[in-house]
């Protein structure tokens, strides 16, 4: 007898799909699926193929996945986080006629978009097209939307503009087919930002702009700009902080830099073994790599050496979102950044401040990695007008600490993988604490997130949420459990987990419980989480259940 064949794990048959048929050649295929139906869709086209042109197959709001469900999720790739007004309009009339009206801002400066009918697919795609944007690579396996700092070239105190490096980016990896077939996603930051607010530290590249001191033979020693290099950040159930590389990368190694760590990441085949284990990350957290050797490797494909790096001193700020109005670093013009609840805004929302930026601003609009959105080019003597004008939309450009410092994942009612509703939670929840702790005035971040994915970013947080269903008498609802700590740049640390659980309508009292007792307990000058480093997990739980340390905690059940 022959032997029996052996089955393909998850990650042989993604690569296999993807190697039968490129993504690029599947627009046919989406085009007569739209005339057919959703029932028409072959399975590796709708689980895998999908993805790289910014569908998801979306989930009921009960857990049901896949197939089950006839609908998609669109996410929109926009560089940079970069819009025009006629753009933003272009999305928000989409929003209306083919997804029911729904539009998040993601934590890649995206838009993402819900209820996508495929019928509907390739005129959204025309749309989109004719307007200069794409959904290609806004998902799947390829290099992902490249952030950068929403105030590129604008911020006082920025190093670089990298809004050229991020466009090249941008236009070497799209509908690339020499990097259409990686292991995973792969994710890019550039930045010149002095306080890192597009966070280097989880991404798979991660370059930061700084000077170095160099020679100029008569004229003496000058600063040369360039970038530090951070490779293999990344969060999901196994969070790792990108590692810093003992180079210097001039600016015009940035895209032979960035292609080459790619290659790196595609042509390990190592990483194509199990895909919960396909990231970058995983050659240090399970293959031996350290920095040395990625330098080593890197440069071997570069084929020239890379300068030692740089003196660097990471920031320390608490908050990095760029909220409220401040003047630009060009004479006469300011900025406005509005915090989004969630990231969640109506289409009417978005209209609304693409009309803003025509009538005070330059027309362009920047979105965050923190899911808010930022209108630039603001004439300053026109700013009391703007300001009275900027009311009607709704959205704050005032936040409280606790608006400011929150963002939350898709959630259950859109996302086939969370077990718990987040959208409208952190919205009840920043109103709650609002009420509760009124004059609370330390910086804090709040990441709430459906599942252990981490989409939501718990891991970096003051105060990361990760849901779980508890028992609530004969019910099973909605909970979450803590994770505490967390933080980047000057603070880097990945959160503890506290083992504390509670159902989401228990969790504003507890947050309220932890804070009084940090305001309570804390050294001068101490930060939130510095004061949670020197913390037992126990005290923690304590403070959050309102007890004494090392009193019996009655949790929510699972």
């Amino acid at each position: 007898m022959g032997e029996l064949p052996t089955k393909e794990n998850p990650a042989q048959r993604a690569t296999r799909v993807k190697r039968e048929k490129s993504f690029l050649d599947l627009l046919p295929d989406i085009d007569r699926y739209a005339r057919e139906g959703f029932t028409s869709i072959e399975k590796d086209d709708l689980e895998i193929r999908f993805r790289s042109w910014g569908l998801y197959t979306q989930g009921d709001g009960q857990g049901v996945r896949g197939s089950n469900v006839p609908l998609f999720l669109l996410r929109i790739r926009i560089p940079g986080g970069q819009l025009w007004s006629h753009q933003v309009r272009t999305i928000a009339d989409i929003s209306e006629r083919y997804a029911q009206s729904t539009l998040d801002i993601t934590d890649r400066q995206n838009a993402q978009l819900h209820y996508i009918r495929i019928e509907d697919v390739p005129t959204i795609f025309g749309k989109l097209w004719q307007a200069g944007m794409t959904s290609q690579a806004a998902c799947g396996d390829l290099v992902r939307n490249v952030t950068t700092c929403p105030l590129a070239g604008l911020q006082h105190g920025e190093l670089i503009d990298p809004l050229p490096f991020v466009r090249d980016v941008d236009r070497l990896m799209l509908g690339n087919p020499v990097f259409a077939d990686l292991p995973r996603k792969f994710k890019l930051t550039i930045t010149g930002c002095p306080s890192w607010c597009s966070l280097p530290e989880i991404n798979d590249i991660g370059l930061t702009a700084i000077a170095r001191r160099r020679g100029q033979g008569n004229q003496g020693w000058q600063d040369e700009v360039g970038f530090s290099l951070r490779v293999g950040g990344g969060l999901a159930s196994r969070p790792h902080l990108a590692r810093r590389l003992n180079v210097f990368i001039q600016t015009h190694q940035v895209l032979d830099v960035v292609q080459a760590a790619t290659a790196l990441f595609r042509d390990s085949d190592i990483l194509r073994e199990n895909r919960s284990k396909a990231r970058l990350k995983f050659l240090f957290l399970d293959h031996g790599w350290d920095e040395e050797r990625f330098v080593a490797e890197l440069e071997r494909r570069l084929g020239y050496k890379l300068a030692p790096a740089a003196p660097e001193e990471p920031p320390r700020e608490t908050h990095r979102d760029h909220l409220g109005i401040h003047s630009q670093k060009q004479p006469g013009l300011s900025y406005a950044g509005f915090a989004v609840p969630g990231g969640r805004l109506t289409p009417g929302q978005y209209r609304d401040l693409a009309n803003l930026a025509d009538a005070y601003g330059d027309g362009n609009l920047r979105q965050t990695v923190q899911q808010n959105i930022i209108i630039t080019g603001l004439q300053t003597d026109r700013l009391p007008a703007f300001e009275t004008a900027a009311a009607a939309t709704g959205l704050s450009l005032a936040p409280s600490t606790f608006l400011r410092g929150t963002v939350a994942c898709t959630g259950i009612q859109y996302c086939k993988f969370a077990l718990t509703e987040t959208k409208a939670f952190s919205t009840t929840l920043i109103a709650d604490l609002e009420r509760r702790l009124p004059d609370f005035a330390h910086g804090i971040k709040i990441h709430i997130n459906g599942c252990p994915n981490s989409c939501g970013q718990h891991w970096i947080a003051d105060i990361g949420l990760q849901g779980v269903r508890v028992k609530a008498g004969e019910e099973t609802v909605d909970g979450y459990e803590f994770f505490l700590g967390g933080g980047v740049a000057g603070q880097a640390d990945i959160a503890r987990r506290v083992p504390y659980r509670t159902a989401a309508a228990d969790v504003p009292a507890a947050v309220e419980r932890l804070l009084l007792g940090f305001m309570g307990g804390r050294d001068e000058g101490e930060l939130f989480q510095d004061f949670c480093r020197r913390q037992t997990p126990d005290e923690l739980k304590a403070l959050l259940a309102g007890v004494a340390p090392g009193a019996g905690v009655t949790e929510a059940a699972d």
